[in-house]
């Protein structure tokens, strides 16, 4: 047992907003809103939406300018932010912890009151493309918005969290404002703190601040799920100096049974350790590349394994070997009991640290509680990963070997 120095306490507003507050002795506390409203639910034609909200929704309210809502937080030595996935938006602030009122209420004004000048639209529009140039430059980064759109291509996963030029500019001030009256409503957002106030107070708090919401409640999300692809492989001309490549397969989403195995075989596999199977075998062993990593993303009703390389071109085809001697392996051996639960220690080892951060633990309660509709311990995550058997984890390796996987390679 992993002994814990907080406590975790749930509410449900009147209006059907959920919440979360973790009660912990810190001098610094967080607080945020975890909207399940991400790229995946951009509208037709406006891909870029959900993040271009995200970054315009500071812009100003009925009650603020740009930089009231800027300073905000940032006078008392805080933080105000924001980011956007596929499937989700986080606005959240971190601040000493005697300034949760001043959070929750400016909070709460954001999403309530949002107006988007159209001025300020505008000049954001030109920071959006900037990102959007940008990040072309980052061959690494690029490869893995490239991978996504050609494994989800067909459907709404299937583009750039950011958007394209031509999509962006034309999002007008009435997209933005439907997209928040239709999206940020209480079944579809998450309120969560971290901090050493009592829940009672938080949760009055956010009842006076965001208890009443004159949003479209009606509104539903409309997600289907991607159809299955056939392995591809793809190479794109960059003029870069190295080799970026992806490998990745298509999962099950975020309910499958095997969802924790998976996450342990991510570990196993390319994980933070120096000691993960692809950087020993690829990187010490052989030194075949400069990096190498594997994440897992698990949205509604599909995920996603990808394997990072990079490395020279010439030696792309040989790593690409390894990782399939590897893969095929673990799916055709299940390991010994001295193994798994090594290998099981590590990860778990990994968990206890990371639970440790404030950030960790809000952020994680937020997208938890949307997601699941429960918080989750460090004990109670501990306790599945645990639980682990050989016989799953080589279950959730024959999803990932390499004849279920394409290849994308920038060179």
């Amino acid at each position: 047992m992993i002994t814990t120095d907080y406590t975790i306490h749930t509410a449900t507003l009147s209006s059907g907003l959920k919440m979360v507050h973790i009660n912990r002795m810190s001098p610094v506390a967080w607080c945020g809103l975890a909207v399940n409203a991400g790229s995946r639910d951009d509208l037709p034609g406006k891909h870029g939406l959900a993040h271009f909200v995200e970054h315009t929704i500071f812009k100003g309210t009925t009650h603020r300018r740009s930089w009231h809502i800027l300073n905000r937080m940032e006078s008392v030595g805080g933080e105000l932010n924001a980011y956007t996935t596929k499937e989700g938006t986080m606005l959240y602030s971190l601040f000493p912890e005697q300034h949760m009122a001043r959070a929750v209420e400016l909070l709460g004004d954001l999403v309530k009151n949002s107006v988007f000048p159209e001025a300020e639209l505008e000049r954001e529009l030109d920071v959006v493309l900037e990102e959007v140039a940008g990040y072309r430059d980052q061959p690494a980064e690029a490869a893995y918005d490239d991978f996504e759109d050609l494994m989800f291509a067909g459907s709404a996963l299937g583009h750039n969290i950011l958007g394209c030029e031509e999509h962006l500019r034309t999002i007008t001030r009435e997209d933005c404002l439907h997209y928040l009256k239709n999206l940020y409503v209480p079944g579809n957002m998450v309120f969560f703190s971290v901090g050493p106030m009592k829940p009672e107070r938080v949760f009055r708090l956010v009842e006076r601040h965001l208890g009443e919401l004159h949003h479209n409640a009606s509104w539903a999300l409309d997600r289907t799920a991607p159809l299955p692809l056939a392995p591809q492989r793809r190479e794109e001309k960059t003029g870069s100096h190295q080799a970026h490549t992806i490998v990745g397969a298509q999962l099950p989403g975020m309910g499958h049974p095997l969802r924790y195995a998976m996450a342990l075989l991510n570990n196993m596999l390319g994980g933070p350790g120096m000691n993960s199977m692809l950087n020993v075998n690829l990187r010490e062993r052989r030194g075949y590349v400069y990096t190498v990593e594997s994440s897992v993303t698990q949205f509604t009703d599909c995920g996603l394994l990808e394997i990072y390389l990079g490395c020279d071109y010439d030696d792309v085809k040989t790593s690409l070997k390894v990782i399939d001697r590897i893969t095929a392996g673990l799916a055709e051996h299940a390991l010994t009991p001295h193994q798994l639960d090594a290998w099981k220690k590590q990860y778990c080892g990994q968990l206890t640290v990371a639970a440790d951060s404030t950030e960790y633990l809000a952020m994680n309660a937020g997208k938890n509680l949307l997601r699941h509709g429960t918080v989750s311990t460090i004990d109670q995550t501990v306790g599945r990963i645990m639980a682990v058997t050989a016989d799953e984890l080589r279950q959730a390796a024959e999803m990932i070997t390499m004849d279920r996987c394409s290849v994308l390679t920038f060179k």
